[in-house]
């Protein structure tokens, strides 16, 4: 049975950090795409960052330059280290699996992030 588990999700100021951490359990992590997505209220989930099996990075043009996406295959994790933090990265934030071929893809319970101005 496959697991994404979220931790690290709080309330924090404005230009604060905060540390997303994703553990994974029962597939085979290093070969999974993996990314972090977040749902604010009354939008549509979008992708944060992801990262490849190889290390390969992306980010959404909002995050660039603030969050840091990274993972560890021995440790079955992903993490998202988010610095400068505003008020419009509040959501919840969703850890996601993906793999191609054959097409599996799960996610994780989320996790809220809230900026205070």
């Amino acid at each position: 049975q496959v697991q994404l588990v979220e931790s690290g999700g709080g309330l924090v100021q404005a230009g604060g950090s905060l540390r997303l951490s994703c553990a994974a359990s029962g597939l085979t992590f290093s070969i999974y795409l993996m990314g972090w997505y977040r749902q604010a209220p009354g939008k549509q989930r979008e992708l944060v960052a992801s990262i490849t099996s190889g290390g390969s990075t992306k980010y959404a043009d909002s995050v660039k330059g603030r969050f840091t996406i990274s993972r560890d295959n021995a440790k079955n994790t992903v993490i998202l280290q988010m610095n400068s933090l505003e008020p419009e990265d509040t959501a919840v934030y969703y850890c996601n699996a993906v793999r191609i071929v054959p097409m599996d893809d799960y996610w994780g319970q989320g996790t809220q992030v809230t900026v205070s101005s």
